[in-house]
């Protein structure tokens, strides 16, 4: 079966039942950038995917995210991707979260010591076109209108452009379909939480001042506001006021939108020409389980927070670059289908720790009572003098320092994110994760055997270090030693991988 760190063995000899012909293997509801990252990961593996999306073709503009954080760009450069966002987004090596708390992070043990402002849009469109060039298959305006499981597979009801309806036979079925997901919906799930704070007014504005800062945040009093650049002369704009909790229907104008960063941001930097308005409500919610059967959730569809620290997008993508790889070894025939329960195991907590960080800086950042402000002081001391807890505190906003839990008596490192060393080869770890391969980093050359060139490459340390570690494709590791023989070395690779000799057959 599996370890709890997410490594598989050596699939059973049982014979798998596959798909109905034509059918996708892989069938995803949602393509917000999680769906996105899913299908094309998959895809890249060769296992055929299928996403469904609502919505009519196109790349919305009506942004939420406006940050990628270390750890999401360590696994968009695993892809090719992070590049080019670097390009068109902002860095940021300082984030400041309220009052005089801002976090530093120029010294994260990362190459990407900032985080990147750009708007999802930006980060859709690039995992877009790398899912169509890979050849996921998308269908819009196809909505989900039942969904049913049995040992072999999904039966999916859809309704399409036409409102015609049909059913589509799937392996598996993966739920990416935001806060409201009906795939959370028709497996039974429901989603416990409440809401944080109402009456959160967005808007995109000009500005006839420039913000002295790319991100511009603040809380005074009753009033919170938050700016950030759209790139082509537009801002997104966040505001809340305590003083006024009306329901999300309630007409707004911009002229309640800059009071709100006046009293917030002391100016409004000449707000005007509004293109869009709107409310909502923040909500902390999370599914309590992530896996039921064949359906998995990911993304807002498993767990929703407050926009505080930026985590929301980025909590999604990790969740996608986790089960990523494990649907594609379990849909490849590379490994045990028990795999897919370390899903759960190693997400949801994380998906946890994410409602509880993000929901403690926006009670911090609304403090009002005395014992409150007393805390929000006593924790801006804390982070500034005390170096473990800044960088426990950096590393969970960052994502960088999430581990996995690991078997009893593994190697130390096992289930920990493995930073992108360099190789011998002149090449970097995140450059030899492309292509959804595990990677194993030996201090002496290894012939690693064939069979396996699919899902494995073979490094060596740029360093005299001599320990030997076999990363997974999400870039955490599988499996480490100190002085491994060849013979345990091939044995990690056993478990992990599957014998040298399989093939990609479809399971079930």
């Amino acid at each position: 079966m599996t370890g709890t760190n997410g490594t598989p063995v050596a699939p059973s000899h049982t014979s798998p039942t596959s798909p109905a012909p034509h059918a996708p293997r892989i069938l995803i509801v949602g393509s917000g950038p999680t769906g996105l990252l899913l299908a094309g990961d998959l895809a890249t593996a060769g296992i055929p995917v299928t996403v469904l999306e609502k919505r009519p073709q196109k790349i919305s503009n009506l942004s939420r995210a406006f940050v990628l954080h270390a750890r999401t760009l360590e696994q968009l450069d695993a892809r090719g991707l992070a590049d080019g966002l670097e390009s068109v987004g902002r860095p940021l090596d300082r984030l400041r979260l309220f009052g005089r708390l801002t976090l530093d992070l120029s010294r994260l043990p990362s190459r990407y010591r900032h985080l990147l402002v750009l708007p999802q849009y930006e980060v859709e469109k690039a995992l877009e076109r790398r899912a169509v060039e890979a050849g996921a298959e998308f269908r819009y305006e196809t909505e989900l209108t039942g969904l049913t499981q049995d040992a072999d597979g999904v039966t999916v009801g859809v309704r399409g452009p036409g409102g015609g309806t049909e059913t589509l036979r799937a392996a598996y079925v993966v739920g990416a379909d935001g806060m409201r997901s009906a795939v959370r919906r028709a497996i039974g799930l429901p989603f416990p939480g409440r809401s944080v704070i109402r009456s959160v007014v967005l808007a995109d504005v000009r500005l006839a001042e420039e913000p002295p800062t790319v991100l511009t945040v603040n809380a005074v009093g009753d009033a919170f506001a938050f700016l950030a650049p759209f790139g082509d002369g537009y801002y997104r704009v966040i505001g809340w006021h305590r003083g006024h909790d009306v329901p999300d229907d309630e007409p707004l104008d911009l002229a309640e939108i800059k009071e709100i960063a006046r009293l917030a941001l002391g100016r409004d930097y000449g707000m005007h020409d509004a293109r869009w308005m709107s409310r909502f409500h923040s909500d902390e919610r999370q599914a309590p389980a992530y896996r039921v059967g064949r359906v998995f959730l990911a993304g807002d569809a498993a767990h929703v927070h407050t926009p505080a620290g930026g985590q929301g997008m980025n909590t999604g993508l990790q969740d996608a670059a986790n089960l990523s790889w494990k649907l594609a070894a379990v849909a490849g025939g590379h490994a045990d289908p028990g795999l897919l329960d370390t899903y759960q195991a190693e997400r949801h907590p994380v998906g946890r720790a994410v409602l509880r960080s993000s929901g403690g800086i926006v009670r911090l950042a609304m403090a009002k009572r005395p014992w409150t402000l007393a805390a929000r002081a006593a924790l801006t001391v804390v982070l500034d003098r005390v170096g473990p807890a800044r960088r426990k505190a950096v590393g969970q906003i960052t994502g960088i320092g999430y581990r996995y839990p690991a078997p009893r008596g593994a190697h130390r490192l096992t289930g920990t994110r493995v930073p992108d060393v360099a190789l011998a080869d002149g090449g970097r770890l995140y450059e030899a994760l492309r292509g959804g391969r595990f990677v194993l980093i030996t201090p002496e050359p290894y012939e690693a055997g064939a069979g396996r060139a699919d899902r494995l490459a073979v490094a060596r340390w740029a360093s005299g270090r001599r320990t030997t570690v076999l990363v997974r494709p999400d870039g955490y590791a599988a499996w480490a030693a100190d002085s491994a023989a060849p013979a345990e070395t091939e044995a990690a690779l056993a478990r992990h991988l599957g014998r040298a000799d399989l093939t990609r057959d479809a399971v079930g």
